[in-house]
């Protein structure tokens, strides 16, 4: 076998044939599909096929909901049965919290036109008779949710792809992936295929693959075992199916099969499996069964069904599969390796995510990015500090046992933890920093005082931090705060053609002389926005870019994914050397001023300005910039100087009432401000006029990517505008995903919320149609299941005229 193929997908699982079956009708007839066993031979055969359209995620809800549609017409289409079962599911809530989280998932699936049925206990137990209603609160029920046979969706959609021309090599194994003139040379065992495009859908293999060209993915396989009971005699006799029924505060989900259960439970202290490598040769195998590694949620199953007590047990399933450190997949083309794409690490769900995740990642394959907005299954959302497998595994593990927890607002979890630190971290600590984690590093998230526990509580209402995170708005509004964000991702881009490559890249015009700084979005062609990132001019040929902590992969993959390659622009990610410490309020130049000799009056150190100083003794690129809307600067540099920096700082602003704030009040107060968070606000999905940077865009500098799309965008007007939206009291907050309402119909959903104490009102961003983007418009949000009342507002709410950023 010696051929060509304009794509390659090497696996042949539900991800590797829903890819090809999407890439086909698309239009891309030239697509291989590499096996090295049969089809679903790896974990996609042994799956339990369970299919929930329930999320957390506005955008991943809808994938859900697009797989489902599409397993209920393959059938049709191709011929091949999918023995697609819609007997809806059901969700146990014990708890006045979960039932919360019910309320709050069932809210954003009214955006999407999910139904989503809350039902008291006599309604869970006539949907699933079989159970033991005592303690149940209520429960969640899904109609059109179900599970269907995974080979078969697999093979269907495998005889689609046929269909539209792909082609399908089994038993033919990948030995090596070599780059060979801008394309891909793929050595299998059964000849040579060049490629245009190598997509990695290799599944638990995925790792293994991608170290044949030099990327370790952040994938590791862990056990998963679900036991088929013996007959019941209650399924004996004919009856509706039974819904799928999840028992999430005991962590297991049941469905029938045949006469019989599958139970299949998600254990405390999961078991890793083949973390040096996945045997090649292992295709259609099962691991050893474990019943004492499951028993303690198999008594809790049959506790709540007692009909399990008297079953036999008819096989026990234990088949690993690939986790990522989120238990989300990797989708997208891998960075630094053009054209080399990746689809793997479903966790055990990649049966319902395959349909939909097969669709957008065909569209990035064939369009350059997806219809929706893919950022929270991208794999440049990881660094090169989730590489380790032990970081892997401990963060995956994390993940599989708390498949079925409540998944609260703000929360934080500890598995992995610490791993990036700055050298404040300590310091800090001992100031009661509660910190989380972004990227890997650790950051402060809020202050506890003395004699308040140093951490979070768990709420989907209005949670105790709140009151501090305040006290530490007031600080940095009234007098001056300090903030570790080391965490910002920073490139330093040099050479003869920075400045023509950062021209293409950006809307915005770069700064023209040194020391200048420019906000600025990258856009797709599209017009979407990619990256939100300041640029800081250190010379004629030499600019600072500095960006978010959680996208430091993604834009820098974007930027040198367009960098010419004649070598006449060195890109170098300084984010680990370069430490940032962010001074802001009123009081801020006065405390500067004490510790060093530059000038940082309005006159000598003008807003949006950058300059290389000292502070004591410690060298210091300040830049004149803030997210909080207060007179401030933010200091970059070097990390060894930190602690003797943050000490002059501390000492200087003694008198001063200096406080130490976290990212909670640097949220807070960049609501109140107006400011868009890129991953929240802004996105691929929205361009810049929508999203009210207008300003930031400046059609007439010449071309940059995007700039036709939103040159016409501008001509023909806006159909949706971000807006901001003031919140009645409530006994919650938004938060993300909350329907808007228009009377009785859904007009948006919210983007990002939080509570801004300086105005004293809960705060909202979401994208109104313009014909309701009008301050003193009423509008109603749903917070918990409650119609609360939200009026549109002039942003921002704080300092409109921007005074005091620019005292």
């Amino acid at each position: 076998m010696n051929e060509r193929a304009r794509v390659v997908v090497i696996g042949g699982g539900i991800a590797g044939c829903s890819l090809a079956y999407h890439l086909t009708k698309l239009g891309w007839s030239d697509v291989t599909v590499i096996e090295k066993g049969e089809l679903t031979s790896g974990s996609t055969w042994h799956a339990a096929g369970l299919c929930t359209q329930l999320n957390p995620s506005f955008n991943l809800t809808k994938l859900l909901m697009y797989s489902l549609d599409l397993y209920g017409s393959l059938e049709e289409e191709t011929g091949q049965a999918v023995s697609l079962h819609r007997n809806g599911s059901l969700r146990l809530a014990t708890t006045q919290d979960r039932l919360d989280e019910f309320r709050q998932r069932q809210s954003m699936a009214k955006v999407l036109g999910l139904e989503v049925e809350l039902v008291g206990p006599d309604d869970v137990e006539r949907l699933f008779p079989l159970l033991r209603p005592e303690g149940i609160l209520a429960g969640a029920y899904l109609p059109t949710d179900g599970h269907v046979d995974p080979s078969s969706v697999t093979f269907a959609l495998a005889a689609g792809a046929r269909t539209g021309g792909a082609t399908f090599r089994r038993h033919t194994a990948v030995l090596g992936i070599e780059p060979r003139a801008g394309e891909w040379l793929v050595r299998t065992t059964g000849g040579d295929i060049e490629a245009e495009i190598v997509v990695n859908a290799a599944g638990q293999w995925a790792r293994e693959i991608g170290e044949l060209v030099g990327v370790h993915l952040p994938i590791v396989p862990l056990q998963h075992q679900y036991l088929v009971t013996e007959g019941l005699p209650q399924l004996a006799t004919p009856h509706t199916e039974l819904p799928v029924l999840r028992d999430p505060d005991h962590s297991y989900y049941v469905r029938e099969e045949g006469d019989g259960l599958i139970v299949g439970p998600f254990e405390p202290s999961p078991l890793t499996w083949a973390l040096d490598g996945v045997p090649l040769d292992f295709d259609q195998q099962l691991l050893p069964p474990n019943l004492d590694q499951i028993e303690g949620v198999l008594e809790a199953a049959a506790t709540r069904i007692p009909g399990l007590l008297d079953a036999g047990i008819r096989s026990i399933v234990n088949g690993p599969d690939g986790y990522t450190p989120d238990g989300r997949c990797l989708m997208g083309e891998v960075p630094g390796l053009r054209n080399f794409h990746v689809l793997a690490g479903f966790s055990i769900f990649g049966i319902v995510f395959g349909g939909g995740a097969g669709r957008y990642a065909a569209e990035w394959i064939v369009d350059g990015q997806p219809s929706d907005n893919m950022w929270e299954l991208d794999v440049r959302r990881f660094g090169a500090y989730a590489e380790p497998k032990q970081y892997v595994a401990a963060r995956a593990c994390e993940v599989y046992e708390r498949e079925y927890a409540i998944h609260y607002p703000h929360e934080e979890l500890p598995a992995g933890r610490p791993l990036k630190t700055s050298p404040l971290y300590e310091r800090l600590a001992g100031r009661g920093a509660v910190y989380g984690a972004r990227f890997g590093w650790e950051r402060p998230l809020w202050f506890a005082p003395e004699g308040v526990e140093r951490a979070d509580d768990h709420t989907f209402r209005r949670p105790s931090w709140l009151a501090h995170v305040a006290a530490e708005c007031q600080g940095v509004r009234e007098r001056v705060g300090v903030l570790d964000q080391t965490s910002f991702a920073k490139y330093e881009l040099s050479g003869p053609g920075a400045r023509a490559l950062l021209d293409r890249l950006c809307a915005n015009t770069l700064p023209a002389a040194t020391g200048r700084i420019s906000l600025t979005q990258m856009c797709t062609p599209r017009g979407g926005i990619e990256c939100d990132v300041t640029v800081t001019m250190l010379a004629d040929d030499r600019f600072y870019v500095v960006s978010a902590a959680a996208t430091e992969t993604h834009d820098l993959a974007w930027i040198e994914k367009h960098a010419p390659g004649d070598g006449s622009v060195l890109v170098d990610n300084v984010t680990s050397k370069v430490g940032v410490l962010t001074i802001a309020g009123p009081r801020s130049r006065e405390l500067l001023q004490r510790i060093s000799s530059a000038d940082f009056s309005d006159q000598g150190f003008p807003f949006f300005r950058g300059r290389e100083l000292s502070i004591g003794s410690v060298p210091v690129r300040a830049l004149r910039l803030s997210y909080v809307g207060e007179l401030g600067w933010e200091l970059h540099h070097a990390l060894d100087d930190q602690l003797e920096l943050y000490e002059l700082i501390v000492e200087a602003g003694r008198d001063l009432g200096l406080v130490d704030f976290g990212y909670r009040a640097l949220e807070a107060m960049r609501l109140e401000k107006g400011y868009r968070l890129w991953g929240a606000d802004m996105s691929a999905d929205w361009t810049p006029f929508e999203a009210g940077l207008d300003r930031f865009v400046k059609l007439e500098k010449g071309e940059f990517i995007g700039r036709d799309a939103l040159r016409a965008q501008r001509e023909r007007g806006i159909d949706w505008q971000l807006s901001c939206l003031e919140v009645d009291h409530a006994a919650t907050i938004p938060y993300t995903g909350e329907p808007v309402f228009d009377g009785d119909e859904i007009v948006a959903y919210v983007m990002s919320g939080g509570y801004g104490p300086t105005v004293g009102a809960s705060i909202a961003f979401a994208y109104l149609p313009t014909a309701l983007a009008h301050p003193g418009t009423g509008l109603a949000i749903e917070l918990l299941g409650e119609r609360v009342g939200a009026t549109v507002v002039q942003a921002p709410l704080f300092d409109p005229e921007n005074a005091k950023l620019r005292s």
